[in-house]
């Protein structure tokens, strides 16, 4: 199906592209939402009459999103959350626990604007980009700990995993031998 994108869709095209994409795309995401139109004679008349109003709307949002931008980029969020020795979450920080810690922090954040290919399962610091517009993103800071004295540790540069319960899971394996005693020397 040819649709007309009414704003930029990432990996897809700019404002005003007519493109062809699944029906089920154009169907479910891109005409539910109002992102695009049915590529129709009647259509693209209706589009170069509301060009004007469309790109000056974009403008406007993509001023907004800046300055937002601006404070959101390099701010750091804490995320409490049960770890194991090692390190390893209990459960994860999904794109919903990012949203929601932005939206705390005092910023209005949706979960799909989180972009996060796959949750967070350790602790530590992670880079996570916020898309607040289809052309202007902000990268935040996730620190992840067991506890809030361990997150202002880690915000410093500190080790939080101790060597010591990294060391108890190396264990030395004694060489092979068979029944009679003799080693097998691989």
């Amino acid at each position: 199906m040819e649709v007309i994108l009414l704003e930029r869709i990432g990996r897809l095209g700019q404002m005003g592209d007519v493109v062809k994409v699944k029906d089920g795309f154009a169907r479910n995401f891109l005409l539910a939402r109002g992102k695009a139109l049915r590529a129709t004679k009647a259509n693209r008349e209706v589009f170069e009459k509301t060009r004007v109003q469309l790109e000056t709307r974009n403008l406007e949002l993509k001023g907004e999103a800046a300055t937002v931008a601006e404070t959101l980029d390099g701010q750091v969020f804490v995320a409490v959350r049960q770890a194991g020795e090692m390190g390893s979450l209990y459960g994860s920080v999904s794109t919903r626990d990012i949203a929601e810690m932005l939206t705390a922090g005092g910023f209005s954040a949706e979960r799909n604007q989180v972009a996060l290919n796959a949750p967070i399962k350790t602790i530590g610091l992670h880079k996570v980009t916020i898309q607040l517009h289809p052309e202007v993103a902000a990268t935040v800071t996730i620190n992840v700990a067991r506890s809030a004295d361990e997150a202002e540790r880690q915000g410093r540069g500190e080790a939080v995993l101790d060597r010591d319960t990294e060391e108890m899971f190396v264990r030395e394996v004694a060489p092979i031998t068979d029944d009679a005693g003799y080693r097998d020397e691989e």
